[in-house]
This record gives structure tokens, sequence and C-alpha cells, in this order.
């Protein structure tokens, strides 16, 4: 085998593994709330401004971690823990006049880590604010001209959730990935009747 076959083998390998360490916590990103809406015709696409009133500052909790958009160079860092380890995130944060918000970052998990760009679209009729993940997302009320207790922008406080929680996160990752190392064993020799010692 060619050392660019095994390299190109090798890529597929982990491209998969870090498929299956991230996507659990880049689906948090893009959760929404089970009711789809009907988005109305005198919706209008909100501002970069306005969408940034909504975000900076601010940590958007999630199950398993959350996202925290500083104002101060827009970064964006998230740390998540699950079932299926620990991941954390460093980034930017981004707005537009298109009414989106993107979450641009370098996510890590255990042995792997994978770049994502997640956005989120904002559309506003009088005090209600709608959102989906693009490029497919639904539609669903963000925050309601009234705000509900379940509304997605509740989960937005001001407390920092990440900061203090990111060096931690960042360790155990490290400490996962040294253990996975450890833990592989050596492919088993066949003998000279084709069984495996």
């Amino acid at each position: 085998m060619t050392a660019k076959a095994s390299l190109d083998r090798k890529r597929g390998r982990s491209g998969r593994f870090l498929l299956l360490r991230v996507a659990p916590v880049l689906a948090l990103l893009g959760q929404s709330p089970a009711s789809a809406e009907v988005l109305p015709g005198k919706a209008r696409v909100m501002t970069a401004a306005e969408v940034y009133l909504i975000f900076r500052d601010k940590t958007w909790k999630w199950e398993n971690g959350a996202g925290r958009m500083e104002d101060e160079g827009r970064l964006f860092k998230a740390c998540a823990q699950s079932e299926t380890g620990a991941t954390w995130a460093e980034g930017r944060w981004s707005v537009n006049d298109r009414g989106q918000l993107c979450l641009k970052a370098v996510w890590h998990s255990q042995g792997a880590v994978a770049k994502d760009k997640t956005c989120f679209s904002h559309r506003i009729a009088g005090r209600t604010v709608y959102q989906k993940r693009e490029p497919a997302g639904d539609w669903y009320v963000f925050r309601h001209a009234k705000p509900a207790i379940d509304d997605e922008f509740k989960r937005l406080v001001d407390e920092d959730l990440v900061g203090a929680r990111l060096p931690a996160i960042r360790e155990l990752v490290k400490k996962q990935t040294k253990s996975a190392t450890h833990s592989v064993r050596p492919q088993a020799e066949a003998n000279e009747l084709g069984g495996v010692q």
C-alpha cells in the first residue's frame, strides 16, 4: 500500500470517527422546538443590528452544554458532555443583514477535530421572532411577542456558562484521547493454519 493510499484510508476512518464523535454536539446547535410554524407573510428579515442585540454577550444553553457568544472580538466558545464523551469548540460568531447568526468554530472531541459553520436565519413579525437552522431547518417561534416559558429565547442567558468549564473539558478530552490511544491493541497475526493467535 502506498503512503498516499494509507493516508487517505486513515483520513476516511478518522472522518467517520469524527462524525460519530462531534455529530451529537453539532445536532444540539440545530435542535428546534417540536412545533414547526408557518412563517407569516408579513414577517421581515431582521437586520444585523437586531440579531446582534439578541445574541451579544449571551450563553445559549443546550441540553448537555452551552455556547457563549462574546461581544469583544466576536469570540464563540462552547463545551458539551454526553454519553459519547466531552466536546469543546472555539471560533467566531457573526451576523449579517440577511438576518443570520453564524457560528464558525473548530470542534474537538476524543482524538478528532472538525471545522463547522452553523447558521440560523431570523425573521420578525410584530414582536414575534422566528428562527430556523440553515439550510433546511423549519421555521419556529424563537420568541413570542409575549415571551412564553418554552421559548428558545429563554435559553439565552447573560452568565458565561462556558468560560470556567472550558479548561476542564479540554483536559477531559485530552485524557479521553490518551486513553483511547493506549487502549488500541495490535492486530493479531494469523498462524500457519490460518488461525488467529
